[in-house]
This record gives structure tokens, C-alpha cells and sequence, in this order.
């Protein structure tokens, strides 16, 4: 039921906005050298690794100089995508990974193996379910790059405080999930960009 619902919005939401995907891959030639998407290896269900799609927001080749983005005046983040990430826009293409499976509209957000090699057992936990693109932890942590740039070692940080309440979140998604909780999730998520 859960992959009809995410085939069937993923598809709509490809086609509905076509016109605005289209607007954002010509902000981005236009702003800065580089490709339109940002594709990046990530841990999903059952540690079965995929590429995540995103517009590109920072000047190329920029995450070999940290995977963390801190605050809002990282000098990476190109104009365009100063703005693309502050209203999500940059998530988008991840429609994409939806539609082809490897992630669902609902679900913890899938993480990179650095971060993932440092889950305990029980936190490994959420690798059982498809990955979203959104859940309780994102809605909770919408500003992260904010929250993060309160610290002098932001991926200490991140790492010791962050990482582990964003999992307690997925948890409890995962021992909650159904199709209300999902809604209510995209819902919530929608009402926080807008």
C-alpha cells in the first residue's frame, strides 16, 4: 500500500512541478559552473547503498571540504542556492529516488556511511524501512545549519547531540508508522515550508 501511495505523489508531484523543476535547473546554470543535481551516496534499508538526488546548492566539489553545512553564510552555497535551501527546494529531485524506490515520500532521513558506521544496534534500527524524504526528525531540525553553527566543532556536535535525538525520532516513527502518521507528516512538512 505504502509504495502505491509513494509511486502514485511522487508521480504527480514530477509532473505538477515540471514547470518549477525547470525554472530551478536554469537558476542554477545560470548561477554557477557545475551539473543541475548534487547526487550523493547514502545508506538506505537494509544498508543497501544508493544515490541521493538533490538540486546542487554549493560550488562543485565543495563536500570534500566537509559533509556538514553550518549556518547560513556557508561560503560553498551558491546564491541560488542560498534560497533553494531555504525553502527545500533543493529536495525536490529526491521525487525521483521516491518514484524509482529507493526511498519513500515518509521515513528517516537516509544518512551518509560516515555517520551510519557510528549507529549502535539499536539505532541501526531504522535502517529497516525505506528512507524519506521527510519525518519527525527533519520537522524538528528544519534549521540545523542554524543549530549547528552555535558550536565551535559542529560535527561534534552534530555527531554527540543531534544524530542521536534525530534517531530516538526515527525510532518512535518506525514503532508508530501507518498511513495517518505519514499523512499527518507530509502535511505538517508542507505547513512548515509554506
Amino acid at each position: 500500500m505504502k509504495r502505491l501511495f509513494d509511486i502514485f505523489f511522487s508521480s504527480i508531484g514530477l509532473i505538477l512541478l515540471s514547470p518549477l523543476l525547470l525554472i530551478v535547473s536554469l537558476f542554477i546554470i545560470f548561477d554557477s559552473k557545475g551539473g543541475i543535481f548534487y547526487k550523493q551516496i547514502r545508506i538506505g534499508k537494509n544498508e543497501k547503498v544508493f544515490y541521493l538526488y538533490k538540486f546542487r546548492t554549493m560550488f562543485s566539489n565543495s563536500d570534500k571540504k566537509g559533509l556538514l553545512t553550518v549556518g547560513n553564510k556557508d561560503s560553498r552555497i551558491t546564491k541560488i542556492g542560498y534560497y533553494l535551501r531555504k525553502y527545500k527546494l533543493d529536495e525536490l529531485p529526491q521525487l525521483i529516488n521516491v518514484f524509482l524506490g529507493s526511498m519513500s515520500l515518509v521515513g528517516p532521513r537516509p544518512e551518509v556511511k560516515k555517520y551510519v558506521d557510528l549507529y549502535s544496534a539499536e539505532q541501526k534500527m531504522v535502517l529497516s524501512v525505506k528512507p524519506g524524504i521527510t519525518d519527525f526528525a527533519s520537522l524538528k531540525y528544519s534549521n540545523e545549519n542554524e543549530i549547528l553553527a552555535q558550536f565551535d566543532d559542529a560535527e561534534k556536535a552534530y555527531i554527540e547531540r543531534i544524530m542521536p535525538d534525530k534517531l530516538q525520532l526515527n525510532l518512535k516513527y518506525i514503532n508508530e508508522k501507518n498511513m495517518f502518521v505519514d499523512i499527518k507528516i507530509i502535511v505538517l512538512t508542507l505547513l512548515k515550508i509554506i
